[in-house]
Formats: structure tokens, C-alpha cells, sequence
């Protein structure tokens, strides 16, 4: 029996992995993205918009430097990531001009989600490239980034890419089949998971090629709840099966499909959800825990204990209730200051039970 996608795919996109990218020599798999710049070539001709979130600036820069084992500290990461992204893009220019594509690189970093602006101008960007008939291939900016570097992985930020655009589909190449189900001894494929459960999580390990790579199974799985919560179902597979993209847009049951989620998160909550990086965190009682928790309340300023960080007004804040556990995030209506003044002094607009967060822009933490 074929696969049945929600809505027909006119938007996709594909994140390629490490080890996709590049061998164990730290040299571009040349003939393995061949095939897969063929096969997009051919979605491409069919009218499906493509984007890639491609990995492998490190580790080629590496194979450019003769090097085998991956640096720890971040200067190093940064300039390896500057020679590899040179190799990365010639790479695909070079496989894309046989099929009369053009490529443009675009390199993110997670401050281009959490500022809303910046949010919104590099869809923008993106959809206009998408307009030229060009496929946008997108990294992490690793050369100027210090975190994401060392926390950050690209499953992630295709998950995010994903959502942003709207995407029909996103379809995440790895060296693995998909996710397995160890439960019985036997090594067999999930072919279409519906909710991500503590026991599905149970089943995902950390990756175990790390010169290569920095995610794993665990890292795809939250990328997946991402994207799914956006609406964006996705499939995880492996990138050397032959003719793996046409052979997914055609329904044939590769991989394991994730379904999209039905109770999809608000645009803006989404972004506040999974987009923006929180900028401090807001404490708050028992009695506003359990209001908060009811859903569909604001955050009032009765109810805050105390505050950590530095954050403007309409940053995005994590909530912690009374066993330190994270509750909610949501947008701030006041800055640090503002609202160490309002603890500290008892106002007027304390006592007025003005809110600290209002309702609609805020989400609980089951997101």
C-alpha cells in the first residue's frame, strides 16, 4: 500500500547529512550527490519547489586541512567551517550545472529565527529565490556562530526552515534507514510513527560518529516535533537508497513518516515555541503555575517571584514554576528592569494586575 500525504508535495524540503556530504577520507561523496542533485532535478522539472539544508562545511574543511580528528575549541571549528563552505558550494554548483539549476548559499543562525524581523526578511529572501527558480542551499553560519557550533545541529534548523516556508514536506537523509524498533531484538523500520512518545524517545541514541557529525537519532526526533507541530509532516531515510527522493514523492513507504500534527501551532506561537531563543526567565507562585496550566491565561504580575537574565520588552522568556521546571514560553511585556522595579517596589501596576505575559503570546510547554 502506497503513502498518503495530507495535501499534494509543491514545496519541499531535504536536509543531507555528514555523512551524505562526505567520506570517511573527508572528501565530497561526489557519486552519492550526484544522484541525489539528479533526483532533485527531476522534482524540479515536475514543479516542486526544493530546499536543501545541506551539513559538511567542517568536515570537509577538514579533509582540506588533512585532519582526522575534529577540534574542540570554537576557533578552530570557525575556520575549518570557513574552507569546508568554499568546497560545499563548488561541490553543488558544479553537480547542479549539468541539470541547468542554479544554487544559491544562504547561512543562518538561530538569531535569524529569533529575531521576528530577521525572521521574516529571510523568508522573504528565500521565497524570492524560490521565485528565480533557484534552489537555496542552507548552513549554518558556523563562521561566526560560538553556540550553535557547539549545541546547535542542522535537523534543527531544516526543522525550522521547514516551518517557516510552509513546506509540504521535509525529508531528513541520513546513513540510516529510519527510526528502528529494537523492542523485539529484531532491527525493523517504523514505517509511520503518529505521536512521538517517551517510549519512541527511549528508542533514539546519540550519534556515534562524532568527527562527522553532531546530532544523532535524538537530535532528528526533536527536529521532527518541530516541523510537526508546524503542520510539515517528515519522513526519515537514508540518503545512498537508489532514487530515494522520487521514490518518496511517489508514495512508496521509504523510511519513517512522521505525521503532522492535528492541534498545529499559530505561526507566531510556533516562533515562540521553537523559533526564538529565550532571552532570561521569569519565575513564578504555585497559584499562577496552576492558572497558567489551565490554558487560555495571561501570566499576571502578582504571580512573579523573580527573574533571571537580561531581556527587553517583546523578548521571548522561559516561565519556571515552583520546582524549577520550565511551564510555558512567552513574550515579555517588560524588560528586566521594568520588572525588577514592579517586584521590588509593589506599584501601582502590580497591584493592578497588570500581565506580564499576555495570553496570546504565550505557550505551554507541552508544544
Amino acid at each position: 500500500m502506497s503513502r498518503k500525504f495530507p495535501r499534494p508535495i509543491k514545496r519541499i524540503v531535504i536536509k543531507i547529512g555528514s555523512s551524505s556530504i562526505a567520506s570517511y577520507r573527508m572528501k565530497p561523496r561526489t557519486a552519492l550527490l550526484k544522484t541525489l542533485v539528479s533526483q532533485i532535478g527531476l522534482l524540479h522539472k515536475r514543479g516542486v519547489e526544493v530546499i536543501l539544508v545541506s551539513s559538511g562545511a567542517i568536515v570537509l574543511g577538514m579533509g582540506e586541512q588533512q585532519l582526522r580528528v575534529r577540534p574542540g575549541d570554537v576557533s578552530s571549528l570557525q575556520a575549518l567551517a570557513a574552507i569546508g563552505q568554499l568546497v560545499l558550494m563548488r561541490t553543488y554548483a558544479d553537480l547542479f550545472k549539468p541539470e541547468k539549476i542554479t544554487c544559491a548559499q544562504v547561512l543562518l543562525t538561530w538569531d535569524d529565527f529569533s529575531d521576528r524581523a530577521r525572521f521574516n526578511n529571510a523568508r522573504a529572501t528565500l521565497k524570492t529565490i524560490l521565485e528565480r527558480k533557484a534552489i537555496p542551499v542552507i548552513n549554518e553560519n558556523d563562521t561566526i556562530s560560538t553556540e550553535e557550533i557547539k549545541f546547535g545541529d542542522n535537523d534543527r534548523l531544516s526543522a525550522l526552515v521547514a516551518s517557516q516556508m510552509h513546506a509540504d514536506l521535509l525529508v531528513i537523509l541520513s546513513d540510516v534507514e529510519g527510526l528502528y524498533d529494537l523492542r523485539t531484538g529484531r532491527k525493523k523500520v517504523f514505517r509511520e510513527i503518529r505521536e512521538i512518545t517517551a517510549q519512541i524517545e527511549g528508542l533514539a541514541a546519540g550519534t556515534s560518529n562524532k568527527h562527522m557529525a553532531k546530532g544523532g537519532m535524538s537530535a532528528k526526533l526533536q527536529a521532527v516535533q518541530v516541523a510537526t507541530r508546524a503542520n510539515v509532516p517528515c519522513i526519515i531515510a537514508n540518503g545512498r537508497t537508489k532514487d530515494v527522493l522520487l521514490r518518496i514523492l511517489d508514495g512508496e513507504r521509504i523510511g519513517t513518516l512522521f505525521v503532522e500534527k492535528e492541534n498545529r501551532l499559530l505561526s507566531r506561537k510556533h516562533w515562540i515555541s521553537f523559533g526564538a531563543k529565550p532571552q532570561g526567565v521569569i519565575f513564578v507562585d504555585a497559584g499562577a503555575e496552576k492558572a497558567l496550566l489551565q490554558g487560555g491565561r495571561s501570566l499576571l504580575l502578582p504571580g512573579v517571584l523573580k527573574i533571571e537574565g537580561h531581556f527587553k520588552a517583546q523578548d521571548v522568556v522561559m516561565v519556571r514554576g515552583k520546582d524549577q521546571q520550565e511551564i510555558a514560553r512567552g513574550i515579555s511585556n517588560y524588560s528586566t528592569a521594568d520588572l525588577n522595579k514592579a517586584l521590588q517596589t509593589g506599584s501601582e501596576a502590580r497591584r493592578g494586575q497588570k500581565e506580564a505575559i499576555h495570553c496570546d503570546n504565550l505557550v505551554l510547554c507541552q508544544r
